[in-house]
C-alpha cells in the first residue's frame, strides 16, 4: 500500500534522472540554437521553479512536484540544445585533423622543402602586388 502511493514519485525520479543523463550523453544537435532562445528556456525553467516553490509554500505538494519536474525537463532541454554547433565553428579538439608531420631530417629537425616554399612564396607575393596596385 505504501509503495502504491509512492510509485509515481519513484517513476518521476527515474524519468527525471533519465532526462538529465540523456541531455548530457546524447549527441549534440546538428545546428546551434540562438543564445536568446536558450536564455528564454532557462528563464521558463526558473519561472517554473518559482511557481513550484509557491505551490509548495501553499501545501500543494503533488502540484509542486510536477511543476518542479517541468522546470527540470525544460532546463535539461536547454542544456542539450546548448551543445549544438554551427558549420562555421571550429571542430572540437578530438575531431581536428592531425597535420601530417614533416619527416625529420638527419639532425632530427623537420626538413623544409625549399622548392615548395619558394613556389608558395612567389604566389603570395604576386597576390600582394596585385592587391596593392
Amino acid at each position: 500500500m505504501v509503495f502504491e502511493t509512492n510509485a509515481w514519485k519513484v517513476l518521476l525520479l527515474v524519468g527525471l534522472l533519465a532526462t538529465i543523463v540523456m541531455s548530457l550523453c546524447w549527441s549534440a544537435p546538428r545546428r546551434s540554437v540562438a543564445r536568446s532562445d536558450l536564455y528564454g528556456l532557462v528563464l521558463a525553467g526558473v519561472c517554473l521553479y518559482a511557481v513550484g516553490g509557491l505551490a509548495l509554500f501553499l501545501h500543494h505538494r503533488a502540484l509542486a512536484g510536477l511543476v518542479f519536474a517541468g522546470g527540470i525537463v525544460i532546463c535539461a532541454l536547454a542544456v542539450w540544445l546548448s551543445r549544438g554547433v554551427d558549420a562555421e565553428d571550429p571542430p572540437p579538439d578530438d575531431e581536428r585533423p592531425a597535420d601530417d608531420p614533416t619527416p625529420p631530417g638527419p639532425d632530427g629537425l623537420p626538413e623544409l622543402d625549399w622548392d615548395q616554399f619558394e613556389v608558395a612564396f612567389r604566389a603570395y607575393a604576386a597576390r600582394e602586388r596585385a592587391g596593392s596596385a
